[in-house]
């Protein structure tokens, strides 16, 4: 099976105009969005042609041409929504989130419990967003908080530093509509690139890559990135379980061991706007190691065990309304720390 690169199917794309390089928001419906009448025309591989997993001609078995437009909505376009998990990045949420195309339609900002002014600098750049908190640390948590907030045909993970351009969004939607079911990031495609990747983390990535393509038979050019977006109908074969970062790699091994038709697409990892990196090298991909070993020793799901947060706890107690009764003390809950 291989991850087909997008690109290479230009024939689905070549009437799409890449947005400006302009950091000012958008403000109208973009163009590359199709309408359920133009999905229909495309031609991204019905797992039987030239694009199909597995070579030329013999495809994967399951990618038969399903555009989410005709399949799913009934003659509406499809909706999309864009998933952000933050941890104190007050100075680049706006960044983000005013760049977000008109296109999106929902934007869930997933809270980690942050102690400056994310969440209202969030809100005063997008009214409408939706902010959850995260039940335990870690970007895996945060992540699938998101996605079960997420009310969208397709969904989009984006992070919340200012390190991926909310302006290639388009490459991650259209492929979608074309009858993809998972698509992928990679730096490592012609038109993508890093300005941000340190010589370790090249390295580090290009061996997981490695190993990953090795287990799987796969050819994933890229695996340690987090630029990803999926049909949401799909969230269940994908069975997200992991904790912190290494949840972008079992996303993609998940869609590999789902047979789900996949794409990478290039995209540009830019550095961090402000403050500094919650990604530590030596021990994410460690992390990311262990999770290749036991996805391919094992077929079945982990089941996920969350460590809550004391905070989330007295979030449901205050919800329901009934922290009177379990006489909690409200001073002593703020000040718990994990």
């Amino acid at each position: 099976m291989n991850a087909i690169p997008a690109a290479a199917n230009a024939g689905s794309f070549h009437n799409v105009p890449t947005p400006p390089a302009s950091e000012q928001p958008a403000t109208s419906v973009e163009p590359w969005l199709p309408s359920a009448a133009q999905a229909g025309n495309g031609h991204a591989g019905n797992g039987n042609g030239d694009t199909g997993h597995g070579g030329a001609g013999k495809g994967n078995g399951h990618a038969a041409y399903r555009p989410v437009d005709a399949a799913v909505n009934g003659g509406r376009r499809p909706t999309i929504s864009v998933v952000v998990p933050a941890l104190n990045e007050q100075e680049n949420i706006a960044w983000v989130l005013e760049r977000m195309p008109a296109a999106v339609d929902e934007v869930v900002l997933v809270d980690g419990y942050s102690v400056d002014r994310t969440v209202q600098r969030a809100r005063a750049a997008r009214p409408d967003i939706v902010v959850v908190a995260q039940n335990a640390h870690g970007k895996g948590e945060a992540l699938r908080a998101g996605f079960a907030a997420a009310s969208s045909d397709i969904v989009v993970m984006i992070d919340a530093d200012g390190s991926m351009d909310p302006a290639e969004l388009y490459r991650f939607v259209m492929p979608l509509t074309m009858g993809y079911d998972f698509v992928k990031g990679s730096r490592f495609l012609a038109g993508g690139g890093s300005t941000d990747l340190t010589p370790l983390r090249r390295l580090g990535n290009r061996v997981l890559v490695g190993i990953a393509n090795a287990l799987f038979l796969i050819h994933f050019t890229d695996l340690c990135y987090g630029y990803c977006s999926f049909r949401r109908e799909c969230l269940s074969a994908l069975a997200p379980t992991a904790c912190g970062f290494e949840i972008e790699s079992e996303l993609a091994v998940h869609a590999v061991k789902a047979s789900l038709r996949i794409a990478e697409v290039p995209s540009t990892e830019l550095p961090r706007r402000y403050g500094m990196s919650n990604l530590h090298a030596f021990r994410d991909g460690q992390r990311v190691l262990r999770t290749l070993i036991r996805e391919w020793i094992s077929r079945r799901p982990r089941p996920v065990v969350d460590p809550i947060d004391p905070r989330a706890l007295y979030g449901w107690l205050t919800k329901a309304g009934t922290e009177t009764e379990y006489a909690v003390r409200e001073p002593a809950m703020r000040g718990v720390t994990t």
